[in-house]
């Protein structure tokens, strides 16, 4: 007999244990309410955040390559053309006879962080400038240097 018993408390405390075991769905629902807001909240800032960068690291390469086209005139007397663009610190115009390149690189051209070329002019359209090299930024919309939207050198 008392292994009945016995039995009969194993199965209780079993019993008991199991439905103490897990989560209930109400609680399950409060912490899916609480992630989704917290995500909510969250994601468009991180967003935001990303959208700055990618602006930054525009500025910030528009900057490199200005200092690249000033070691390119410091060997060749000027600027490249606007026809011979930013591929002259790649591979050697024909009318230019002190190349001293390649000056970057890559063997590409250079793109903005949003996988478009850079525009390049010369001589510049804006007043105390030699050239003017611009990313369009994240909308690529074509506009003239020191248009809102576009990211240019100063």
């Amino acid at each position: 007999m008392n292994i009945v018993k016995s039995l009969r408390k194993i199965s209780k405390i079993s019993i008991t244990a199991d439905r103490q075991a897990g989560f209930t769905l109400l609680e399950l629902l409060v912490v899916i309410v609480i992630l989704g807001l917290l995500i909510g909240l969250v994601a468009p800032a991180v967003l935001r955040q990303l959208g700055n960068a990618k602006v930054s690291i525009a500025k910030q390469s528009v900057a490199q390559i200005a200092s690249v086209l000033d070691l390119y005139k410091l060997d060749a007397g000027s600027y490249p053309s606007t026809q011979d663009g930013l591929q002259a610190l790649i591979a050697k115009p024909d009318d230019v006879d002190n190349w001293a390149g390649p000056y970057l690189k890559s063997a590409k051209q250079p793109l903005d962080p949003w996988g478009h070329p850079y525009l390049y002019q010369q001589p510049s359209t804006r007043p105390g400038l030699g050239y003017d090299l611009c990313s369009l930024g994240s909308d690529d919309k074509p506009g003239q240097p020191g248009s809102p939207g576009l990211i240019c050198n100063q």
